[in-house]
């Protein structure tokens, strides 16, 4: 979809969650506290909400939400972002999106 693939390649690091997802909320948390401010799109209150998810599952996205993109590429859920962090990986992947503090 047309709709996903513009707002993950307009927006350094992007979260397509759902507003009561305790999973999203948790890596919007971990971002935050590595210094990223990612775009949030809520895709439960989103009019084109399910076409979004069937786009998302074209990409091979086929975990709960978050759908988590970074500069343009999808990442993947919660299991994919906590793992890159344990090893060390995500902070490298979104050195470019800091914000100063």
């Amino acid at each position: 979809m047309d709709k996903v693939q513009k707002l993950s390649s307009e927006n350094g690091v992007v979260i397509f969650s759902n507003s009561t997802c305790c999973l999203s909320y948790s890596v919007l948390i971990l971002f935050k506290e590595l210094g990223v401010i990612p775009y949030v799109h809520e895709i439960d209150r989103d009019p084109e909400g399910k076409e979004i998810e069937k786009a998302l599952l074209r990409m091979g996205f086929n975990g709960p939400v978050p759908a988590v993109f970074i500069a343009g590429k999808l990442v993947g859920s919660t299991n994919e972002v906590m793992s890159l962090h344990l090893s060390g990986s995500l902070l490298p992947q979104l050195q470019p999106y800091q914000t100063l503090n």
